[in-house]
């Protein structure tokens, strides 16, 4: 089994390869018949919000949901986003909240997090911040955050844990959270041993029972899953094939045809993308 940090490293290196693979006419990520942009459109984003925020933050997202969508932002709230990548979520959190809020991101990437400085500079949006860190400790004052989005991203922490601890950590009291990710059923130990998978948002996934068990037992409460949207056969091999997907996931590699089948056959219908919402105990107050 890998340590932790082997895992990060791994995963951060997946996350730089697909940016570098995107900034090239026709070495998207999102490759084959999609269209640059095609992964947030099935994420269910709205194409007339995306039409103005900048083509980069759009092109690099890798997130399986919208978690700003129903988040209730009010303006002047302080948010965090745990992973922000390119920054899609940041700038439209960002515009919700306002000049009198702030709209802080933390990666473990360095090649994103320069990504998301350039896209909130190029909306002309001053209230975001992007800080470098990991979820499992975050570079966030205790008690400071009246909102937590993430898109896609706690199911590769390899320390899913401390990554909850942190959430209830840096939210205030009555503060809430609006997580997408990829939730899974227990699958073949073969399956969580590739590498590949991994960065994928497949291997490092969790039953849908133990992740809201996991936030419950930090402390946070009233957590419900508000969105679910199961995989079948055909949207994991659009997930998952890298030359003929409308869209991928992360910085997956291709798959060969046999494995892909063989992956395909045996997680249809038990990888689910979810959105969800809780809050941390207590009264909100006031700024």
């Amino acid at each position: 089994m890998k340590l932790p940090d082997d895992v990060r490293r791994a995963v951060s290196q997946s996350y730089a390869r697909a940016v570098e693979l995107n900034q090239f006419p026709g070495g998207s990520c999102c490759s084959g018949a999609a269209a640059p942009g095609a992964l947030p459109i099935l994420a269910g984003y709205n194409r007339e919000v995306l039409a103005v925020l900048p083509a980069d933050a759009v092109q690099n997202s890798f997130g399986c949901g919208n978690p700003v969508a129903l988040a209730e932002i009010r303006e002047g709230d302080t948010i965090l986003d745990l992973g922000s990548g390119a920054g899609i979520d940041l700038l439209l959190a960002a515009k919700l909240a306002g000049p009198a809020g702030k709209v802080i991101g933390v990666d473990m990437t360095p090649a994103m997090i320069e990504r998301a400085r350039a896209n909130a500079a190029a909306a002309g949006l001053a209230n975001v911040e992007v800080r470098e860190g990991i979820i499992e400790d975050l570079p966030v004052e205790s008690g400071s955050v009246d909102l937590v989005l993430s898109n896609c991203v706690i199911n590769l922490s390899p320390e899913k844990k401390r990554v909850f601890a942190e959430l209830h950590r840096v939210l205030k009291a009555g503060g809430r959270f609006s997580i997408s990710d990829i939730v899974a059923e227990p699958m073949p130990d073969w399956i969580r041993a590739e590498g590949l998978l991994y960065s994928a948002c497949i291997a490092g996934a969790i039953p849908e029972s133990a992740y809201i068990d996991g936030l419950r037992q930090a402390g946070l409460v009233d957590v419900a899953v508000r969105d679910r949207l199961i995989y079948d056969a055909a949207q994991l091999r659009a997930l998952l094939d890298t030359e003929t997907a409308g869209a991928c996931c992360c910085g997956l590699e291709p798959l060969p045809k046999d494995q892909l089948k063989r992956v395909v056959e045996a997680l249809a219908g038990k990888v689910s993308s979810v959105r969800v919402v809780g809050r941390k105990p207590g009264e909100v107050r006031d700024a």
